[in-house]
């Protein structure tokens, strides 16, 4: 399957004859170069803002060269995660307590060390005033699109995140708005506006951004939640225009399974959804990655190399990028931190061939 994956995606063809003028055009062919070689970067949420016991504190004048996965495994990442929660309301600190001064210049710092950020958002629901979980009202969307009640304010929260993703100058980074949009447990979500109405809050999001501000270094990504039916993925998709990569959010969880069977539901799940994705994404030419995945505590010792790289090493997937090791919740982490008791899984995932991190 890779094997074919590679030669689809090298007939793909037509980016690779553009000029490599913007920082958008190369990181776009880095992606790509990453896939074609059989190569998978990974990433992580939130690593140089906090740790499983530690957080950034005096963010100005630390050096922020801290992170729980080069503790285990001696590199950093080579995606940085973040998130723009709270931008929308001129909050200083993101909806996680992370200063968004100390967002910039971690992103910019990992940058200049070869690093790529990505950027997810968690925006409070505009109508009700809830965070973005809330979904006791179904009109959520259809208020912020042309001529809704929330238009205008919705505005002012678009132009409050373009301000912040202009300050990073001309920097590529990855942006993935309006996600794990097939679900029903964010306002955007499936049951809470129809296709139509997504389709368009997407729309909006990028023109305002792209056609409006000016800001062309993003790359768009569209990303899902994956414990669908294939065929439903593509029922909200914004259109080619709009999108650069194509990614899912998929979770492995133990719940009352034992971790042998959570395991392989988890891997036959991620099997199933990208081999649909290899195919849609080489049919419109885009990018591929698995956006967000992991498994909460890593109860299982051998999660890095027994359940994750035996799937995703079959796939011509960009990158992957596990979440975040929260500092005040001391069983919520996705990577190994030091002194963990299966951290010598972790390690040996960052020395596969085939997968990248940051020296």
């Amino acid at each position: 399957m890779l094997l074919a994956a590679v030669a689809l995606l090298s007939a793909c063809g037509p980016r690779d004859k553009k000029p490599m003028e913007t920082p958008k055009d190369l990181l776009v062919h880095r992606l790509f170069g990453y896939a074609e070689n059989g190569q998978i970067a990974y990433g992580h949420q939130d690593d140089l803002f906090y740790g499983h016991a530690w957080k950034v504190e005096d963010w100005e004048s630390d050096a922020l060269e801290r992170s729980d996965v080069k503790d285990v495994t001696g590199k950093y990442p080579v995606l940085l995660g973040c998130d723009l929660g709270g931008i929308e309301l001129g909050a200083e600190e993101n909806l996680d307590g992370v200063p968004f001064g100390l967002m910039r210049k971690a992103a910019l710092k990992h940058v200049e060390r070869g690093g790529i950020v990505t950027f997810s958002w968690h925006p409070r629901n505009p109508l009700t005033g809830g965070d973005a979980w809330d979904i006791s009202s179904g009109e959520v969307v259809k208020s912020v699109l042309r001529g809704g009640e929330k238009e205008q304010e919705f505005r002012l929260w678009l132009s409050r995140a373009a301000d912040f993703m202009e300050s990073l100058g001309d920097v590529a980074v990855i942006f993935r708005p309006w996600h794990e949009n097939l679900g029903s447990w964010f306002w955007w979500g499936g049951e809470l506006c129809t296709a139509q109405e997504y389709q368009e809050l997407y729309r909006q999001t990028w023109l305002y951004f792209t056609k409006e501000r000016g800001l062309t270094n993003i790359l768009w990504c569209y990303s899902p939640n994956g414990d669908v039916r294939p065929e439903e993925y593509m029922s909200r998709y914004p259109g080619d225009e709009f999108i650069d990569i194509m990614g899912v959010d998929t979770y492995e969880y133990v719940g009352n399974s034992s971790l042998e069977e959570a395991g392989a539901h988890y891997q036959g799940e991620l099997r199933r959804i990208l081999t649909f994705l290899t195919a849609v994404s080489y049919e419109h030419n885009k990018l591929m990655c698995l956006s967000e995945t992991g498994l909460e505590g890593l109860p299982d010792p051998a999660w890095w190399t027994g359940i994750l790289d035996p799937v995703i090493s079959n796939f011509s997937i960009s990158y992957v990028l596990t979440w975040r090791n929260a500092h005040d919740k001391p069983g919520h982490f996705y990577a190994a931190w030091k002194g963990f008791d299966h951290e010598e899984d972790m390690k040996a995932f960052s020395e596969l061939d085939n997968i990248l991190f940051l020296d």
